[in-house]
């Protein structure tokens, strides 16, 4: 019998409501089963729009307070989602978001002018090693990051890629910061992922339905950003469509960036069940296990002993 406590997932993103986007679900569902979940955030988003009128006054070129109070966003959106264990990289304030700006095909690109102490500038192996400092005390089978291109381009999500995969390899060589704790080697590594054909086909039923401000500028039939997949290259699928609710309070929690009557929440009906509640991941590290009727893995931690 797989023992679900014995199971410990690790999960780095860049800024506060990230990963309530891309893996609520998922994180609720783990945690409903017992096993162990782990959030790692690299900055506390100082840099994000802000949705709510009254909470202007804490951007970036005001207060300056956006961080903190999006800290407490996370805090509410995690107890949403039933996770206990959630950290900020360094401790909260090491890093702080570097911003982004739109580049003309629809992807993010660094900002013009990026504070000396923002995460794209933050030092490789420095930033690496806080990482290897909880792999080695949580000691996760399972890691989720970003793909290369941080899904969407933005330089956090970049640089959380790369702290993510490298500080994965440095906690796994014992002779490296002995100091940080014991050797680690995580045995399966994901990438978020978003399909193209799943994003298309409910883009198309909001179309259909009337709804043409949704996802604005999105053409259901033309191109897309380059952040969506092709089927054939997503590997694992988790059905947390149980969790769908959770996912969406963690998503209401982050007021400041996620407007619930928004695209997050056009399709929360009916289409909101298989976009939100069914996750999807590119295994690229570990031998993938048993899949499912469509050829996807149905768990992140098929294949590990335990």
């Amino acid at each position: 019998m797989t023992d679900f406590a014995a199971h410990r997932l690790l999960l780095v993103h860049a800024h506060p409501d990230d990963e309530s986007i891309g893996q609520g679900a998922t994180m609720a569902k783990y945690v409903a089963e017992g096993r162990g979940v782990t959030l790692v955030t690299c900055t506390a988003g100082e840099m994000g729009e802000i949705l709510v009128p009254e909470l202007e006054h804490l951007a970036a070129d005001k207060d300056d307070g956006l961080g903190l109070h999006r800290r407490g966003e996370l805090d509410a959106a995690m107890a949403a989602l039933g996770v206990t264990d959630h950290r900020f990289l360094g401790g909260f304030g090491t890093y702080r978001d570097s911003g982004m700006k739109w580049h003309e095909d629809g992807h993010a690109i660094p900002a013009d002018e990026v504070h000396e102490n923002a995460f794209w500038h933050a030092d490789l192996t420095e930033a690496a090693s806080h990482l290897v400092s909880v792999i080695r005390e949580v000691r996760p089978q399972v890691l989720v990051t970003y793909d290369e291109f941080g899904g969407y381009g933005h330089p956090d999500h970049i640089q959380a890629h790369r702290v993510a995969m490298y500080a994965a390899q440095l906690a796994a060589v014992p002779s490296y910061r002995r100091d940080l704790g014991e050797a680690w080697e995580i045995a399966k590594i994901y990438w978020g992922a978003m399909s193209d054909s799943r994003f298309r086909d409910g883009l198309r039923k909001l179309r259909e339905a009337g709804d043409s401000t949704s996802f604005e500028g999105m053409d259901p039939d033309g191109y897309l950003p380059p952040f969506f997949l092709a089927d054939s290259d997503i590997t694992t699928e988790i059905d947390a469509v149980d969790f769908t609710e959770r996912k969406m309070a963690a998503l209401a929690a982050h007021a400041t960036q996620i407007e619930t009557d928004g695209p997050f929440f056009a399709l929360s009906n009916n289409e909101g069940q298989l976009v939100w509640g069914r996750e999807l991941f590119r295994l690229v590290k570990g031998k993938p296990g048993p899949v499912g009727d469509n050829g996807w893995e149905t768990d992140l931690f098929a294949g590990i002993e335990g």
